[in-house]
C-alpha cells in the first residue's frame, strides 16, 4: 500500500469567507474523486485544524501501488480538480509518499 499525504497553505489575502469557500471546494472536489478514479483506495481531506498548525488543508490518500498513485496523478478527473479547486488558491504544497 502507498500513502500520499499533501499539506497546502492557502494564498495570502483571502477573506475568512473566501477561505471557507475555498476549503469547502477543495474538500468536496478531492473527496468527490472516490469512486470516480478507480485507483483510489481511500481519500480524506482535513480542513479543520488546531491553532498550532502551519498548514490549512491536508490530503491523506491511499493507493495499492506506486503505479496506481502515478495513474491518479495524471487522471483527467484529478487534474481538473487540482487545476480548478486547489492550485489557484494555494501558495505552498508539501508532499510525502511512502509505503505502508
Amino acid at each position: 500500500m502507498v500513502k500520499h499525504i499533501i499539506l497546502w497553505q492557502l494564498k495570502d489575502g483571502l477573506s475568512n469567507e473566501e477561505k471557507t469557500e475555498v476549503l469547502k471546494g477543495i474538500k468536496e472536489g478531492l473527496e468527490g474523486l472516490k469512486g470516480i478514479v478507480p485507483e483510489i483506495i481511500d481519500l480524506h481531506v482535513q480542513t479543520e485544524k488546531l491553532e498550532s498548525s502551519n498548514a490549512d488543508v491536508m490530503l491523506d490518500s491511499t493507493f495499492a501501488t506506486e503505479e496506481d498513485l502515478k495513474k491518479y496523478a495524471v487522471s483527467p478527473e484529478h487534474v481538473k480538480v487540482a487545476n480548478e479547486k486547489v492550485r489557484p488558491f494555494t501558495k505552498t504544497r508539501t508532499c510525502m509518499d511512502f509505503e505502508v
